[in-house]
């Protein structure tokens, strides 16, 4: 523990399991007060007890980022307890689950063996064509339309701030190397999440002259609840990565705490990606 964060008052959505929830430890460890928000109740006071055994202060808080009257009652909440907010991470999000992650498992195979064996792909995907109005709607609603919704509650508070020299805020967004290269099978959450990393650049440039950074970190794959349905795939998902394996939750949380500190605050419009090499082997 460096206190790389002592005295600042981080919100991280989706704080209750997975990358949030290692984001909020190692918030903590570094000095922050930290309020954990997610839609699961327990899950995030659980979290928030964590935190607090470290540094005191923070709150649970409940929300779904989908819904932007939920997103205000929870910044409302969050209004109850703190008057600043240094750094706001949009990570709450969700993954493949059930039948089109094992779908997509067994394209990834199948689509991998074509290439080593044939030298080109053979197998089709319909992904786009069977894909819901609702599941598409599901999927930009939590990961993009939550990013934005959280981020203007955030700079609403931000924008009052004034420190002088040092940051008026941050914030920092979950994007993903599926936003960036993109995957056949999941169009929809490779939409989102390149959706997030372009409102990134663009809520920067925004709001660069109010001393406020606005950065994104687009992990690889990592191992988290997120891919709980996509087991099978870890052989091969870590064959392809040059480091030889699939990420920790900490492998993106020091990500977090960097972009959050003081060593980040001429760093802005940024994507940082810890893939483990993964799109050298592209």
């Amino acid at each position: 523990m460096s206190n790389r964060l002592e005295g600042k008052v981080a919100l991280v959505t989706g704080g209750g399991s997975g990358l949030g929830a290692a984001i909020c430890r190692r918030f903590a460890e570094e000095g922050a007060v930290v309020f954990p928000a997610d839609v699961n109740a327990g899950a995030a006071q659980a979290v928030h007890a964590e935190c607090e055994r470290l540094v005191r202060g923070g709150a649970a808080l409940i929300g779904d980022v989908a819904d932007s009257l939920s997103v205000r009652k929870m910044f409302a909440g969050f209004a109850e307890r703190q008057t600043r907010l240094d750094v706001l991470v949009n990570n709450a999000g969700i993954g493949l689950t059930g039948k089109r992650a094992s779908s997509y498992v067994a394209l990834m195979a199948r689509q991998a063996q074509e290439m080593a064996t044939r030298g080109r792909i053979e197998t089709h995907c319909d992904t786009t064509i069977d894909l819901g109005d609702e599941d598409w709607d599901r999927m930009l609603r939590i990961h993009l339309y939550g990013a934005f919704y959280c981020s203007r509650e955030a700079l609403r508070i931000m924008k009052e701030q004034g420190s002088g020299a040092t940051s008026n805020g941050k914030i920092i967004n979950m994007g993903s190397i599926m936003g960036t290269s993109g995957g056949a099978g999941a169009v929809d959450y490779c939409a989102a999440k390149a959706g997030i990393h372009g409102f990134t650049r663009a809520l920067a440039r925004e709001v660069a002259s109010r001393n406020i950074q606005v950065n994104a970190i687009a992990p690889g794959f990592v191992d988290t609840p997120l891919l709980g349905d996509m087991h099978a795939a870890y052989p091969l998902i870590a064959a392809a990565t040059p480091l030889g394996r699939l990420g920790k939750p900490d492998d993106v949380a020091w990500a977090a705490v960097y972009l959050a500190s003081c060593e980040a605050d001429w760093v802005t419009g940024q994507v940082l990606s810890p893939n483990g090499g993964w799109h050298m082997s592209q």
